[in-house]
């Protein structure tokens, strides 16, 4: 009998329904439906929260993370950036979802989360038809999986406009970097006590478009960089000023907009979305990073994927992505040197062709 090894979830970002939908991995990493559920709030559909942002109907929320789970994976919450809300659901032992709560954002279009610990937080990309700027805000996980906002946990970015494309924290929870699309900028806050942010530093990028971000244990940061297509590797210093390790190693691809890890710090993954392909880079011990190869995220001879949202199991046996043109999910066997074998490419009718944003997984 086979077991469970764990879920993948991606969301619809539907404009009237908007949806999670939870696929189950078999042995090999290999998925296979198990259903869809509500959030409760709206997507954007194909429609971009900004035309300033790059990614149209294939991307159209242009972010990392928004959906995730938290620490205890005992929850999962979502954005629904055409409404303006977050939902939250509670998982059960075989991956299924029950929405517990759904609460405002703080802002308009929310389009990425982060989680540490019980706190949690959003980036909202705001909107400049309705003169609302960019703004993070906090949120506490109650036992339950309901959301409560820290009062006075709104603050702003380096520009009203500058279009958070991910929020993420430190291993130890103790700063927050958002990537800043259109400023070039990724600005650090300290995260006090009481779940408030403060003492924003903002940094200059390596390179242009810092996009997707990522942190190792060790608190490595890894960041894309979808204009200059590369990735960079900083350490982030206790008074918010990020020291560039590896600047801008470029993948030679088109939109390198996200990027995930093994937990063993090894090797990373970009997805190149204009190119329909994949970056691996190896991890040195002192945080250097060096291109290795690029490879299809779909079969040579069919139609060419556009890679955006994905992750890495825990147990490091596979990678995943989601192929923003197409709606379907490729399925990878990370070896035992970081190089992806190809194992599926998933289809289904619970997620549209275009429009579908965010991937987790256990």
């Amino acid at each position: 009998m086979s077991t469970t090894l764990g879920t993948v979830y991606v969301m619809t970002n539907s404009r009237i329904n908007n949806e999670v939908v939870a696929f189950r991995r078999g042995p090999d990493g290999t998925l296979s439906l198990i259903d869809a559920y509500k959030t409760g709030g709206h997507g954007t559909g194909t429609r971009r929260v900004s035309p300033e942002t790059p990614g149209g109907a294939v991307d159209p929320l242009a972010s990392q993370g928004s959906i995730a789970l938290s620490d205890d994976k005992r929850f999962l919450f979502a954005v629904n950036a055409g409404s303006n809300n977050i939902s939250s659901f509670r998982r059960n032992v075989t991956g299924e979802l029950i929405l517990v709560d759904k609460v405002p954002s703080g802002g308009l279009q929310p389009n990425s989360l982060a989680v540490h610990e019980k706190l949690l937080y959003v980036s909202n990309a705001g909107s400049d038809t309705n003169g609302s700027d960019s703004n993070i805000t906090g949120f506490r996980i109650g036992a339950r999986g309901e959301l409560n906002r820290v009062p006075n946990s709104e603050s702003s970015l380096s520009t009203p406009n500058a279009h958070p494309a991910s929020v993420v924290f430190t291993p130890d929870g103790s700063q927050l970097v958002v990537s800043e699309l259109t400023t070039n900028h990724l600005s650090v806050f300290d995260v006090k006590p009481d779940g408030t942010v403060s003492r924003r530093t903002v940094n200059r990028s390596s390179g242009a478009g810092p996009f997707g971000s990522y942190f190792l244990p060790s608190g490595l940061l890894l960041n894309s960089e979808a204009g200059t297509n590369a990735l960079s590797s900083y350490t982030v210093s206790p008074d918010g000023i990020l020291n560039v390790i590896s600047g801008s190693v470029e993948s030679g691809q088109m939109a390198t907009c996200w990027v995930v890890a093994t937990r063993n710090e090894r090797f990373a993954y970009t997805s190149n979305t204009g190119s329909g392909t994949i970056s691996f880079y190896s991890i040195n011990t002192d945080g250097t990073l060096e291109l290795v190869e690029n490879i299809p995220s779909t079969p040579e001879g069919s139609p060419m994927g556009a890679p955006i949202d994905s992750g890495v199991s825990r147990d490091q046996r596979n990678f995943y992505v989601l192929n923003g043109n197409q709606g379907s999910i490729s399925v990878f066997q990370i070896n035992s040197v970081g190089q992806l074998i190809r194992l599926q490419v998933i289809d289904s009718e619970e997620v549209p062709t275009l429009g579908a944003q965010g991937l987790t997984v256990i």
